[in-house]
């Protein structure tokens, strides 16, 4: 990575609900992932988890000072779980993740990488997925009516792992299910986009919160 970049600021944002039997291994991938990055800091948002994900978290947080824990009351989407990530985020450059496991922390410094080209965002793209044909097939749909309307063109605007810089992102404002559209809003604000397929893992551990109503 190029020097401005190595000096700048990481804030990973990973919202999550009900994800108590991942937490802890996500963080033991992610923490082996930041050794090798510019100085970091990790924002779990729990979006009203009604399992033991919020102790969990705050057993993390009090051993490790980058770690940031945002709880909500009760549960308001992802969308507004990130939008809260952002709001206390202080890094220069934004990254997304989900809290299930199937991205990979791996990955990131390839993010990180492209984004060093001259890109204002990288836009992970699950072109491997490891999920249930439906699911995968409502996501394909999806896609090619945001791209068909938007004019985006990008295979997969739903995957969570994303880079951005950080105006891009904090111009934005979290609403509804804009977090699915990020890429699209930061178009719009003339940022550089690009995607690089990115590594997507079954679910090993809780369970899915997709549902039919999101296609619409």
């Amino acid at each position: 990575m190029k020097t401005d970049l190595l000096r700048s600021k990481l804030s990973v944002i990973i919202p999550l609900y009900n994800e108590s039997a991942n937490i802890e291994p996500l963080w033991q991938e992610l923490s082996v992932t930041l050794v090798a990055l510019p100085p970091s800091e990790v924002i779990f948002v729990d979006d009203g988890s009604t399992d033991d994900s919020a102790e969990k978290l705050r057993h993390i947080a009090q051993g490790d000072t980058r770690v940031k824990v945002i709880l909500f009351a009760n549960n308001a989407g992802q969308t507004a779980a990130m939008g809260a990530g952002v709001e206390h985020a202080g890094g220069d450059i934004i990254i997304f993740m989900d809290g299930d496991r199937q991205n990979d922390s791996a990955d990131i410094p390839r993010l990180l990488a492209k984004l060093d080209e001259g890109y204002d965002v990288i836009s992970g793209w699950r072109k491997e997925r490891q999920d249930a044909f439906l699911r995968s097939a409502l996501s394909r749909l999806a896609n090619r009516i945001v791209s068909m309307t938007t004019g985006i063109k990008l295979h997969d605007t739903g995957c969570s792992l994303k880079a951005f810089r950080s105006p891009f992102v904090r111009r934005i404002e979290f609403i509804g299910e804009v977090h699915r559209l990020l890429p699209v809003y930061a178009a719009w604000q003339g940022a550089r986009i690009t995607e690089i397929p990115v590594n997507h893992r079954p679910c090993v551990a809780g369970v899915s919160k997709y549902g039919f109503s999101r296609i619409v």
